[in-house]
């Protein structure tokens, strides 16, 4: 609490109102909450956020009580949800923040100090620095105005240039009562900051400066921004300067400031008509002569216009010669037409370049009822991609669709898939011409976005490992990546989908682009809540499973601080010490050619090497559990609610070498899925000793399956489809976990046809575990009620074969 009484409230009251910044919001939160000055409380409002915004801000209020969350009932804009927390605030100082901006370290500190050695003066102005997507950032360029020599506070007219920082709530804390007394609210529409920032300032007594950046002020490459947008909204800022010469009228003893107001009010006009895609082109001269009206209606006497170009707007706004301003418009754009000129040919030439034959298909009209799909850079059809193709057809039959894939593998594609060749004339006429295009990767580069067309990217994985922009920070995984080419290229992407929460955030922060999130759940899903037992002892059949063994699935990640893949376990050690009732099936990543070492080992019964089978699903169904290191197949597993270990014996490199979402060897439910591994031989101890599937184990699957199985529940295709194909809402609602129903586990499927006899109850001592679908019962080798076994030296015994 602040010094200023037992019953005072804090130091500082933080506001900070959300909407749609689930990307952006959680570091916001924590630029707050981890400061080493802890003497705040942080408003934040829910201003009716359509995304899952509220939903994170009731988490950080569940964990801390220094946060209290406001959810509005309707979407009331900027200026009123800081009302409603300023309503609230019991601080002695009041600091607004944006929610997809952050404080920098110290920063509370810094102000509490500067405060105190200041006198506590009514209004304090800190510095901020401009961050930018590719890690730059950029201080304010009219830093110098902060200058801390001289007076400790000061009154406005000593240091009146500070008019002419940007007009914005954000870089200065206001004193409580100041703000009270004189009862400075914050009015609807588009430039709210604008009255509360002249009133605040010209009213303030003493003002004090902090020379040092205090706030990181993200610069959004796409949305995220409201004055960034084509609107008429442009027009609210009218009624914001209506509002400080009414502020202004009511207070004579502030005429003084009425030139000063005039300048920065035709300043603010002249940004709006000067900046690009802000106005609809057909508004721009209502604006103006809405703008010369006002000139001359608050034009004082005596003003001096600024002198070269800009005062030449100044009287062309005077005279209301809109004609006039768009030719100054039109020569200033020869000019910077002139210097680009070298740019312009270079983009010529590369256009003369493309194939004629493509240019002139870009021209014709789409067609509607086409949908391209490719999957992992036109492999064989596959994973997402393939979940919504097969669900379109049903939903929305019209809709033909079309694989592209690899010349090699063209002769692989299973029959009835219509494909093209990547390339191939047809190629290129589909992807000219195709209402939709869907795939789990990007598309080449040469490929041109159309009006009209619907891009699907659909991903392959919840990121545990860093993604997107993130990745500048790790030069192994950058690997000499443009990223400017990677962002070009999410710039097509109309929606993108994900399977849970996380997953959403992650994409809309790092990949800082104008989509709209598909919180559907993934598709290739699906298949784990609607397989039968039928399904499962088939594909394990197929594999050469015999029925009692227990599969365990080994599917390690790929390394970007190596070339090729090594192995990180001895598998033959490892089936080995396991015993003859395991079988190994090993994966490796798809980005490695098949291993010879591998091949030996299947020849000699060590294990099945599946790491070409076509339909990873499969192998998950197959496996009575699952070994991985960081690999996002453990997140698909979870669904099935088996057993998953890991073996995580390089994972601080690992952190190093690529950076990671989240500590998944932290142990914490919702963290750790189950048993980590460091070394072979805890692996191997894991196993024999049964920790691998005991009651922690299964207790932190649960709650790993709660966070990442977010919306998976088997109808996460017709959720797409609905959504893009059909445009409907995106339904049907995703069930809650305890009422899914999952594909049965191999043991239980193989009872269920008399292949095995399935074990009597564990002790008593077990008999009170509460499995994640909520049924009590025993916890046996894969995590089904009813199926147990006793772990021992040589695997798993008290397993039966029928007959």
């Amino acid at each position: 609490m602040s010094e200023t009484g037992l019953d005072a409230g804090p130091r500082f009251s933080v506001i900070v109102p959300a909407f749609r910044v689930q990307g952006f919001l959680r570091e916001c939160m924590d630029s707050v909450l981890t400061q080493e000055f802890t003497d705040f409380e942080l408003i934040a409002i829910d201003d009716c956020s359509p995304d899952r915004s509220g939903a994170i801000l009731d988490e950080y209020a569940a964990h801390d009580d220094r946060v209290q969350v406001l959810h509005l009932p309707e979407n009331a804009g900027l200026g009123p949800a800081r009302n409603a927390g300023l309503a609230q605030a019991r601080g002695d100082y009041l600091l607004f923040l944006d929610s997809d901006d952050t404080l920098a370290p110290g920063a509370l500190g810094a102000l509490a100090q500067r405060l105190t050695t200041t006198g506590d003066p009514e209004i304090l102005i800190y510095d901020y620095a401009r961050t930018y997507w590719d890690g730059s950032t950029r201080r304010n360029a009219l830093f110098a105005l902060l200058d801390e020599s001289g007076a400790p506070s000061f009154p406005l007219d000593e240091r009146p240039q500070l008019l002419d920082l940007l007009q914005i709530v954000w870089n200065k804390a206001y004193r409580r009562d100041f703000v009270a007394e004189h009862g400075f609210t914050f009015p609807v529409g588009y430039y709210e900051d604008a009255p509360w920032t002249f009133c605040t300032l010209i009213t303030a007594q003493r003002i004090a400066v902090l020379d040092r950046v205090c706030l990181h002020y993200r610069q959004r490459r796409q949305g995220g921004n409201i004055l960034r947008t084509t609107s008429r909204k442009h027009f609210d800022v009218f009624d914001q300067y209506a509002r400080v010469f009414a502020y202004l009228d009511a207070h004579p003893e502030l005429s003084r400031w009425r030139p000063h107001m005039f300048r920065k009010m035709v300043d603010h006009y002249l940004t709006v008509l000067d900046k690009p895609g802000r106005l609809p082109h057909h508004d721009r001269a209502e604006f103006f002569h809405r703008a010369a009206r006002d000139y001359r209606l608050r034009l004082p006497a005596g003003f001096v216009r600024p002198s070269g170009i800009t005062g030449g707007k100044y009287a062309l706004l005077a005279k209301d010669a809109y004609p006039a301003l768009a030719g100054l418009k039109v020569a200033g754009k020869v000019r910077r037409t002139v210097r680009k000129h070298a740019g312009k040919r270079v983009r010529q030439a590369k256009r003369k370049a493309m194939d004629l034959r493509y240019q002139a298909l870009l021209r014709q009209p789409l067609d509607e009822n086409l949908a391209v799909y490719s999957a992992y850079w036109n492999r064989l059809p596959s994973c997402n991609p393939l979940a919504v193709y097969e669900k379109a057809k049903e939903l929305a039959p019209d809709v033909h669709g079309v694989w592209v894939v690899k010349k090699h593998l063209a002769d692989s594609v299973p029959a009835g898939i219509d494909h093209v060749v990547l390339n191939s004339p047809r190629y290129w006429e589909v992807v000219a011409r195709a209402k939709y295009l869907v795939n789990n990767v990007n598309f080449a580069d040469n490929v041109v976005k159309r009006e009209g067309q619907i891009h699907l990217q659909t991903h392959h994985g919840t990121p545990l490992k860093s993604m997107g922009t993130d990745q500048k920070r790790y030069p192994a995984a950058a690997k000499g990546m443009s990223f400017r080419k990677l962002l070009a290229r999410a710039d097509r992407w109309d929606f993108s989908l994900s399977a849970n929460q996380h997953t959403t955030e992650q994409w809309e922060r790092v990949y800082p682009c104008d989509f709209a999130s598909v919180d559907a759940g993934y598709p290739r899903n699906d298949v784990y809540y609607r397989a039968t037992a039928q399904d499962v002892l088939g594909i394990r059949e197929r594999l050469g499973i015999a029925p009692g063994r227990t599969a365990v699935l080994y599917a390690p990640t790929m390394r970007d601080y190596q070339v090729g893949y090594v192995p990180r376990l001895d598998l033959a050690k490892l089936s080995r010490e396991l015993g003859e009732n395991f079988v190994l099936l090993v994966r490796t990543h798809y980005f490695y050619d098949r291993d010879p070492g591998l091949q030996k080992l299947q020849e000699r019964g060590a294990l099945i090497d599946v790491s070409g089978h076509p339909v990873v699903e499969e192998l998950c169904l197959a496996a009575d559990a699952l070994v991985t290191d960081y690999s996002s197949i453990m997140f698909d597993y979870a669904n099935l609610d088996r057993p998953i270990i890991n073996y995580a014996d390089d994972w601080d490199t690992y952190v190093r070498s690529r950076g990671v979402t989240f500590d998944l060897l932290s142990g914490l439910p919702g963290d750790t899925p189950g048993v980590i591994a460091t070394t072979e031989d805890e692996l191997i101890e894991a196993f024999r000793s049964g920790r691998w599937d005991d009651e922690r184990a299964t207790g932190l699957r649960a709650a790993f399956r709660a966070r990442f199985c977010q919306w998976d529940d088997g109808h996460a295709a017709e959720r797409v489809v609905r959504r893009v194909f059909l445009g409907q809402e995106t339904t049907p609602e995703p069930l809650p976990q305890d009422e899914r129903t999952v594909a049965p586990s191999p043991r239980t499927a193989a009872a269920s046809a008399g292949l095995v006899k399935l074990p009597s109850p564990r002790a008593a001592a077990h008999d009170d575990v509460t499995t994640p679908g909520g049924a009590s019962g025993t916890l046996g080798v894969s995590g089904t009620p009813g199926v147990s076994g006793t772990p021992g030296n040589s695997g798993i015994s008290g397993i039966e074969l029928a007959g």
